[in-house]
């Protein structure tokens, strides 16, 4: 006889009961196992505590804003944190990611969608994954060990720097990259505003992969914030 694999375990920090109550019961029909903290600091300790697989985080809690509860676990843990907020604006939603979030939904919210990303989030962490010297996505390969991207076996060409971007999009599949993270570890520091740069490499990178940026098949786009691998 098989072992069944145990259910992902979800810490779920929100203030509000009514919308605690409505996660967990989406999540556990979804077969995730649920964990609730209504404070920040209960939030910050429960996930020292019982492990979690990833975090579902409002950022309007009553003792610690959100972006504080994502710096305080990302000092000894990298656990996936989504941020689930109605706080919609591009700064709040940067400085989230920022400060360590690893996605960021606005309420309302569609369940399917945020169930679809936070599944997206714990197969991005599983260290066999992580561990992969190559990533497949459909007909799309990028072979992090020798440098090398086909689609449908055949190699595309890239510039390095193109490649850098796809590459560290690739390591991160499924979440969202902001284009901090990007601009900073492609281009370096010093070049964090030139978000031209960026738009330039990643509107190449889609015309070699024959990725149409309104029906995108590879690459997704956040307006303002960054970008995602499917």
């Amino acid at each position: 006889m098989t072992d069944t694999p145990s259910p992902a375990r979800v810490l779920v920090i929100e203030d509000e009961a009514p919308i605690r109550r409505f996660l967990a019961i989406g999540l556990a029909s979804a077969g995730f196992s649920v964990e609730e903290a209504s404070r920040g600091r209960e939030g910050i300790e429960r996930a020292a505590t019982s492990a979690p697989d990833v975090v579902v985080l409002d950022l309007g809690l009553p003792d610690l804003d959100g972006k504080t509860v994502v710096a305080a676990i990302r000092e000894w843990s990298q656990v996936p944190i989504l941020v689930l907020s109605v706080r919609d604006a591009e700064e709040e939603k940067i400085a989230a990611l920022d400060a360590g979030a690893d996605d960021y939904v606005t309420k309302p919210f569609a369940t399917g969608e945020l169930m679809a990303r936070l599944r997206a989030l714990i197969r991005s962490r599983r260290p066999a994954e992580a561990d992969k010297p190559a990533v497949q996505i459909g007909p799309l390969v990028v072979d992090l060990a020798r440098r090398v991207v086909t689609l449908d076996g055949i190699d595309v060409k890239l510039t390095r720097k193109e490649y850098d971007v796809l590459a560290l999009l690739a390591r991160h599949r499924g979440r969202l990259v902001t284009h901090r993270q990007l601009l900073t570890t492609v281009w370096g520091p010093a070049h964090v505003e030139d978000t031209h740069y960026l738009r330039i490499a990643v509107g190449h990178i889609r015309d070699k992969l024959g990725d149409d940026a309104a029906d995108p098949r590879f690459i997704l786009t956040e307006p303002g914030v960054g970008y995602r691998l499917k």
